[in-house]
């Protein structure tokens, strides 16, 4: 079974980060993180601090990992 992690930007549910062996796939449930949809990232860390930055306005300033 898959280990996913529930990513909520200030207490609203967001998307969540799904446990792999190469990372953490990110499954966007905002509109605002369509970007981010699928991406897959080395550390849950990166996943909620890239989520957070991009949900509240920033501009993503790394390429994705597809």
């Amino acid at each position: 079974m898959l280990q996913s992690h529930v990513i909520d930007i200030d207490g609203t549910f967001v998307g969540a980060a799904v446990r792999l062996d190469s990372g953490y796939r990110f499954i966007a449930t905002d509109l605002k993180l369509d970007d981010l949809d699928g991406s897959i990232w080395p550390t849950l860390a990166d996943v909620q601090r890239l989520a957070r930055r991009l949900y509240l306005g920033g501009r993503l300033t790394s390429p994705l990992a597809h």
